[in-house]
């Protein structure tokens, strides 16, 4: 539902839109120098296709409530030889409880929660550090 951002649960997701969130993201890249592909799905099916294709150095991930539930999504993860990052606005371990359990922090090398949506762009700086270091 990250297609919603600026419009649900503001106080939790904050008034940024996914537009403006992915500006700022393409932005920052820009500077960084890292070339990037935002792709947004509702459809799990869609995100393990996007995932196992493959097409890029390293992941940055926002499963939303998938987090909590998609054994597939986390499988897809570990079967690319890709680094990973999961991304998530509001902080998850201190919301409701079924939210502090993540299949997919498993099989990344790191988790950032809880920032609204500068989480996406420290993502974008741990994803630079992780790829400058292969």
């Amino acid at each position: 539902h990250l297609n919603l951002l600026g419009k649900r649960e503001k106080a939790i997701y904050g008034t940024k839109s996914l537009t403006v969130i992915n500006k700022d993201i393409t932005g920052l890249a820009k500077k960084l120098a890292i070339d990037v592909k935002i792709v947004q799905r509702n459809s799990e099916g869609d995100i393990l296709d996007i995932i196992q294709k493959a097409d890029y150095d390293a992941l940055i991930i926002n499963p939303a409530a998938f987090t909590h539930t998609s054994i597939a999504i986390r499988d897809a993860i570990a079967g690319v030889d890709k680094p990973a990052i999961e991304v998530h606005l509001s902080n998850i371990h201190t919301r409701e409880e079924f939210r502090r359990t993540s299949y997919i922090a498993g099989v990344a090398v790191g988790q950032i929660s809880g920032f609204g949506a500068f989480s996406y762009l420290l993502a974008l700086h741990a994803a630079k550090n992780i790829l400058s270091k292969k």
